[in-house]
């Protein structure tokens, strides 16, 4: 019952004209990276407002709803699983690791990844495993030929760059670094910035060797904080 009231919920605040154009935005046409999907047309701050009203959803409840054909009801199952990481105690959040891991198959969305790999892949990674055993997982992520797991590995190192841990992230750019998705350079370049942010040395160190054989997008990511003299520098291969 609390799953439909939720369902009923969802569709109640629903907007098909935002629906058509989250459909365009989201690339979901023939050929496009989000081919297939379907958006009933919610915003993102009414659908973690929903999460925090039905908190006490059933586990598997959840799990439906990430299953669901609609876009914004998996963000909320994932957004939902998100909240309880950070409530959980330490098998609670073993328990939603391994959910959210299970069922990556439906995190196939560069925003569905993106708000909540980190505190949840990211952060059982570095402060439950450990870095010994999330390296090999991180590793086969970043070498899948699934899009959305290689955007996940990248951005399950944000935790770690939170942390003031670089190497897992560098590690991984380097995996990537001849990735053909637009999507990917645009992950991996904005990882680098972050690394940039928390130290510039770093990122310039590792710029050295492999800023010229970088794709475009990728490095104009990486570079963007840094001076418009200095970016330019980089651009036109100066450095």
């Amino acid at each position: 019952m609390k799953l439909t009231h939720c369902q009923k919920k969802i569709k109640s605040v629903a907007s098909p004209r935002k629906g058509i154009f989250l459909q365009r935005f989201f690339k979901t046409g023939k050929g496009q990276y989000g081919y297939g999907d379907k958006f009933l047309g919610i915003t993102v701050p009414v659908i973690r407002q929903i999460a925090k009203e039905f908190m006490d959803l059933k586990l598997d409840d959840v799990v439906k709803l990430l299953k669901s054909i609609w876009h914004e009801e998996r963000l909320l199952a994932l957004i939902m699983l998100t909240m309880r990481y950070e409530q959980a105690d330490r098998m609670g959040r073993v328990k939603i690791y391994k959910t959210y891991f299970s069922n990556l198959r439906f995190v196939n969305n560069w925003d569905l990844v993106d708000a909540t790999t980190p505190n949840v892949v990211g952060r059982h990674m570095f402060e439950v495993l450990g870095l010994k055993k999330s390296r090999p997982l991180l590793t086969k992520l970043a070498r899948s030929k699934i899009l959305w797991e290689r955007r996940i590995a990248v951005l399950a190192t944000f935790y770690f760059l939170r942390q003031k841990h670089f190497a897992e992230t560098l590690r991984l750019a380097d995996l990537l670094l001849n990735d053909k998705e637009d999507l990917m350079h645009k992950a991996v370049g904005w990882m680098l910035r972050e690394v940039g942010k928390r130290d510039e040395k770093v990122l310039k160190a590792f710029l050295k060797k492999r800023y010229a054989k970088m794709p475009r997008t990728m490095l104009r990511y990486s570079i963007e904080k840094f001076s418009k003299v200095l970016r330019q520098k980089y651009l036109s291969g100066l450095v």
